[in-house]
């Protein structure tokens, strides 16, 4: 039987988009995802901090649901590994396109001219803590670690091939092509986490020019990859030349959505392609990977905290997204930066929200010029100011004192005129602080007075 439709009516069994697929996965996720947004310059916290919609790719349309992968045979491994795709994709492509079994396709192969490149690129990229003792539980932080956990398997030559033989039997139309929402078979390929497809698809598209188009929010496959939790493919992509500092149209490079999401072995595959990686790209928000970092490890903090600390999940959550903002400090990213609307540092996030583990870690970073790092300002205010705005958190006197023993000068005044001590709670605990900081002030004082008489 036959109904009329519109042109632009799509069937009702189309395989699922991008889109879809990378809303799957988010709502697998078991904590709540940051928005990358600055905070307000007020020293005295918010109540709550809003998170964004979880970002999202929109999909091909029906017009590829002759060419992309079986669905119905894909199943997600779970969100304790690393992946995202079927442990034998090629037999559900090779199923589905009468390609050729052999008895060898289950065996891991050494691509000829891959294999040796990525095994060299892992082993030239280890990864080291500065401070051994703040290293999480995640293993991929080890100092003797020479080589990253998670992507660094080896493509079986097989599946490679007969995704190629897959590519080559399309039209040049179908293979190249981008549908109505700017997706082409790479990013519907990259979505699913189908490894050797993808690659097949970023030779032919690299060959074209076309490696980094963009679907119409501005994801390139490398973003999709990172978003979707694939660090080989990420790896892949990048040995094919994709561009490593591509945005969407919110400004978020690969190393910023690997921040957002907290996602280490993504993280680690990225900054494997070092000097290339723009370590301080800003986002539109104005904000460097490093804030994403920050922010994204503060909001699973306050998660955890809420759920009274018994969340193994959260807990895994937290150690992988401290080791984000552990990867970029090692890779050379800068404290001192400030995002653009209120020039808060990572500091300033860390003490606005409370969060006492990202504070401590911070403060242990040996630096030369730590008073100054210490004491700059965010709109007047110094990450002193914001401590005192912590009324009701029960780590409040802790930054105070870690801040003040790292060189915090109580002393200096935000714009309105006020010292720390004037924005301290009313009642005994608030009394009890400001004493604290006025011995601080006073004791700074007669140091720098001794000093000058030395002189």
């Amino acid at each position: 039987m036959h109904f009329d439709k519109s042109p632009k009516e799509k069937p009702c069994c189309t395989l699922p988009t991008v889109k879809k697929l990378l809303e799957q996965k988010r709502r697998r996720e078991t904590s709540s995802v940051p928005s990358c947004s600055t905070a307000s310059t007020s020293p005295v916290p918010p109540t709550t901090l809003s998170s964004s919609e979880p970002f999202t790719c929109t999909g091909a349309s029906s017009s590829y649901s002759d060419m992309a992968v079986s669905y119905e045979q894909w199943t997600p491994a779970s969100e304790s590994t690393l992946s995202y795709y079927p442990s034998n994709p090629g037999s559900s492509y090779a199923a589905a396109y009468n390609l050729p079994m052999t008895s060898e396709y289950g065996t891991q192969q050494q691509v000829p001219g891959f294999g040796e490149t990525m095994s060299q690129t892992y082993q030239e990229c280890p990864m080291t803590v500065a401070d051994p003792s703040m290293a999480p539980s995640w293993s991929l932080l080890s100092p003797s670690q020479t080589a990253p956990l998670g992507f660094g398997s080896l493509m079986d030559a097989t599946k490679l091939e007969e995704a190629r033989m897959l590519l080559s039997g399309m039209d040049y139309s179908r293979a190249t092509r981008q549908d109505e929402d700017g997706d082409t078979i790479l990013h519907i390929y990259t979505a699913k986490g189908l490894r050797e497809c993808a690659f097949a698809a970023a030779e032919r598209l690299r060959d074209v020019g076309r490696l980094d188009a963009k679907e119409h929010k501005g994801k390139t496959a490398l973003l999709v990859a990172v978003t979707a939790n694939q660090p080989e493919i990420v790896q892949d992509l990048l040995s094919l030349g994709t561009d490593i500092n591509a945005c969407d149209v919110k400004g978020q490079t690969a190393l910023h959505l690997a921040a957002h999401y907290g996602l280490p072995g993504v993280l680690q595959a990225i900054l494997c392609s070092r000097p290339a990686v723009n370590l301080e790209a800003r986002n539109f928000e104005g904000m460097t990977p490093l804030h994403c970092a920050a922010i994204s490890h503060s909001v699973t903090m306050k998660a955890l905290s809420s759920s009274g600390l018994a969340d193994l999940s959260l807990q895994t959550k937290a150690a992988e997204k401290l080791s984000c903002v552990q990867m970029l400090l090692n890779a050379g990213a800068s404290l001192l930066s400030q995002e653009i609307k209120s020039n808060k540092t990572v500091l300033h996030l860390a003490v606005k929200e409370g969060n006492i583990d990202l504070v401590r870690y911070l403060l242990r970073i040996p630096l030369s010029n730590m008073k100054d790092f210490v004491n700059l300002k965010a709109h007047g205010h110094t990450a002193l100011h914001m401590a005192a705005g912590l009324h009701g958190n029960p780590y409040q006197e802790e930054i105070l004192r870690l801040l003040l023993s790292r060189g915090a000068d109580p002393s200096i005044r935000n714009l309105e005129n006020d010292q720390p001590a004037h924005l301290l709670q009313s009642g005994l605990q608030g009394e009890q602080l400001k004493l604290m900081l006025k011995k601080r002030s006073t004791s700074s004082r007669r140091r720098i007075v001794s000093l000058q008489d030395q002189e």
